[in-house]
């Protein structure tokens, strides 16, 4: 789900001066498109997809909104990235290494979860975090399980240096660390692979995303030059998919039966996952996170590792090389290239019940 790589972001410089004419993306202006991949924070755009809501608020505004089937979670921001798409699920880390540093002006439109224990580092025969150091970890290198474990690190005064990296797919991932003989066998990952490397004999998990509160976040992004008939459709549709989801009729029972089905897990299995996503059910929660100084923490933390690990790309000079703009219009980088913004206009507009 969460694997990043610098090359995507240099194959956006390369292709977006093709697919835009004028900034706009080549498909009829009145139609646009959302892509989303299977997450637990994410499924319920699959829901929004199967019971008609895209249909019913794009009406309402005059538009067509188009939500794709689940995409694999790279090929989906890529395709957003190149122009195919008006809008996409991604996290802030990918948001910012790949569509922003790719030169395509985005906005954090919805930020609809954190992950608060879905991520995590686990260790064979060790009982604390600083039993990693000498071992051989096995990892989606330069993804945000890569972002979680050099934060565990720094709480814990040690460096990459300590230990030895593997990167490996998250296909992989799990069986591979489930055969693994090695007695100091470790592994970062995220869910739905996590739970099943906890469950191996032996396994504690060690750090996790809740000792980070807010760092890895779960986001709708659309162009910022998308105009707000789409942004407010798009809004209008999370939270009605959200009320229905947090509600507790026969309707919720419903929507979550059909999210865990989609995603290949059980219902048992689906609300653990849910256990360990903070969801903003409500845009009042969302807007509290937008606009708490706490997010501008979390990107200078995120654009560090990033610059660090050379997720800018060849050539970059600074973490600065990218502009982030806050809710409250304050910039960090360069206020001459900003291209992720965080913006609480429309969360705002529908806590005030204006959508």
């Amino acid at each position: 789900m969460k694997t990043v790589t610098w090359l995507f972001a240099l194959l956006a410089v390369c292709f977006s001066a093709a697919v835009f004419v004028s900034g706009m993306p080549v498909h009829a202006a009145q139609t646009y498109r959302v892509a989303w991949s299977h997450y637990t924070g994410w499924e319920p755009w699959g829901y929004i997809r199967e019971y008609g809501l895209a249909e019913k608020w794009g009406k309402k505004f005059g538009i067509t909104i188009e939500v794709s089937p689940p995409i694999d979670y790279m090929e989906s921001i890529n395709l957003y990235t190149v122009g195919k798409y008006d809008a996409c699920v991604m996290t802030n880390m990918d948001a910012l290494t790949i569509p922003a540093v790719g030169g395509i002006d985005s906005t954090a439109l919805i930020p609809g979860d954190t992950s608060h224990g879905n991520d995590g580092v686990v260790l064979r025969n060790a009982s604390t975090f600083k039993d990693i150091r000498g071992r051989k970890v096995r990892i989606v290198e330069l993804s945000v399980s890569h972002y979680l474990l050099t934060r565990g690190l720094e709480q814990n005064g040690l460096t990459e240096k300590d230990l030895t990296l593997v990167n490996t797919s998250d296909a992989d991932i799990a069986s591979l660390f489930t055969s693994d003989s090695d007695s100091r066998a470790a592994v970062v990952t995220w869910n739905p692979q996590l739970m099943q490397v906890r469950n191996v004999k032996k396994s504690t998990m060690v750090f996790d995303s809740s000792q980070i509160p807010g760092e890895i976040i779960d986001l709708m992004v659309v162009r910022t030059d998308a105009p707000d008939a789409f942004k407010k459709a798009l809004t209008g549709m999370w939270y009605e998919a959200m009320a229905v989801m947090s509600g507790h009729g026969k309707e919720a029972q419903e929507a979550i039966q059909y999210m865990a089905k989609a995603s290949g897990a059980t219902e048992n299995e689906f609300k653990a996952q849910l256990k360990t996503t903070a969801m903003f059910y409500t845009p009042a929660e969302a807007v509290r996170f937008a606009l708490d100084a706490k997010l501008k923490q979390t990107m200078e933390y995120v654009r560090t590792f990033c610059f660090d690990h050379g997720l800018y790309g060849e050539g970059k000079s600074s973490k600065d090389f990218v502009g982030i703009q806050f809710p409250d219009g304050s910039t960090m980088g360069n206020p001459r290239n900003i291209k992720l913004r965080f913006d609480a206009t429309y969360i705002q507009m529908a806590a005030e019940g204006k959508i």
